[in-house]
């Protein structure tokens, strides 16, 4: 079993900036955090942390020689501002999962907020919101929690496939099937060979009574897995005649 990721802690980067021009020009030293990890032997990943010390937004990886040149360790930081950040978050959306497990949705609604107040961007966090607020019906704070999961392309990867699961069978059992479906393409764009999504995209078109799209989303997992029995039933139930 791999090692990697490994979490590095926070390292600073410092970049020399020139202000003003002419004779009023200066020079300007700017410092910025960034949460590491080490993802393999060679490769690097960085992230930067938001204003409550937390890894927010875009990754990048870089090489070693890049990571090792750049990046400064900041080990006192991470153990003063980071690890209480993130422990707080976590505890947050813990909070969160255990009220909306015992169908408490007004708590667990009040708990993922405030995960999301300290990291807007939270995955969990906005996944664990989107499903408070599919269960509740509503639509208009639904919607808002889509379209930010929407512009997040690493709510769809590998790492969060459980909450990307749990969110999407929230959606079609409660209906909400036009969301529901864009969800599963934006899924598609970034993955496009899980025919696991193809499956749950034409039960969601099956259930709109949209057949013909149902088969050819049931075709296209069967192109990619020919052994996958749920589909082979599903299949042959749309095709049985009327």
């Amino acid at each position: 079993m791999s090692d990697y990721p490994q979490i590095l802690g926070v390292y600073s980067l410092l970049i020399d900036a020139e202000i003003g021009s002419g004779g009023t020009q200066s020079k300007h030293e700017n410092v910025t955090y960034w949460y590491a990890r080490q993802l393999s032997s060679e490769d690097f990943e960085i992230q930067p942390l938001n204003a409550h010390h937390v890894p927010s937004g875009v990754r990048s990886v870089l090489t070693k020689m890049d990571f090792l040149k750049q990046y400064t360790p900041e080990p006192t930081y991470y153990k003063l501002h980071t690890v209480p950040a993130l422990e707080t978050l976590a505890r947050k959306i813990k909070m969160g999962e255990e009220a909306f497990a015992d169908g408490n949705l007004d708590e667990a609604e009040s708990q993922f907020i405030k995960a999301l107040m300290v990291d807007d961007k939270n995955i969990d966090a906005n996944y664990n919101l989107g499903e408070v607020y599919s269960e509740k019906k509503d639509f208009v704070k639904l919607k808002k929690v889509l379209n930010t999961l929407l512009g997040l392309d690493e709510a769809f990867t590998i790492e969060h496939r459980q909450k990307f699961n749990q969110f999407g069978i929230s959606l079609r059992k409660n209906g909400h099937y036009d969301e529901s479906i864009r969800y599963y393409e934006k899924s598609l764009e970034i993955v496009k060979s899980d025919e696991n999504v193809y499956f749950n995209l034409a039960r969601v078109f099956f259930e709109k009574g949209l057949n013909e799209s149902c088969v050819i989303n049931l075709e296209k997992a069967l192109n990619i897995n020919p052994e996958f029995i749920e589909a082979q039933k599903f299949l042959k139930y749309c095709q049985k005649p009327a």
